[in-house]
């Protein structure tokens, strides 16, 4: 995956950055596999190299295939993802270890959700009791956003559409 991360970096072509992402986003849905979360890895297939490569190819087929060079160096930029990246890292220095099982998401939220969740949802598989009960706000709200990024896409590939029909040079 580090690999596949600095060919998108260093790479000028749209099209391979396209692809490279499409494949960066499979081998994140096996990691997740591995670690268990078969849901979310079924997600990320479909909407992180499904989706997501689908409508980039269908803006990059309305664009030009190359990235343009920047003006300038872009040092702050860069000094500024440097730092939100060194913060971020400080901020798990406090996190529980992986899988620890004295971590308080396993006393508290866990147990509760695994012996009341059939309960409380009527749903038996807990997986789903979680995701559309419990957290179906949050469910809600992403599958909010991905609709709007789509509906945003086919919204401005329509109006390119409709000018290259009426032959608008912009």
């Amino acid at each position: 995956m580090a690999v596949a991360t600095l060919a998108i970096v260093v790479q000028r072509n749209l099209f391979a950055v396209v692809i490279l992402l499409g494949i960066y986003s499979f081998m994140m849905a096996a990691v997740l596999v591995a670690l268990d979360a078969v849901d979310v890895a079924m997600t990320e297939a479909s909407v992180g190299a499904g989706v997501s490569t689908v409508l980039l190819l269908g803006a990059l087929y309305l664009t030009k295939g190359d990235e343009l060079k920047p003006l300038h160096r872009p040092l702050l930029p860069l000094g500024v993802a440097a730092a939100t990246g060194l913060v971020l890292v400080y901020g798990t220095l406090g996190l529980p270890a992986f899988s620890d099982p004295s971590a308080p998401i396993h006393r508290h939220v866990a147990p509760r959700y695994i012996s009341e969740g059939p309960r409380e949802t009527g749903v038996p598989n807990i997986v789903t009791a979680v995701l559309a009960s419990y957290r179906g706000y949050d469910t809600l709200g992403e599958t909010t956003v991905v609709f709007t990024a789509g509906a945003g896409v086919i919204a401005l590939l329509r109006r390119i559409r409709r000018r290259k029909k009426e032959g608008d040079p912009q």
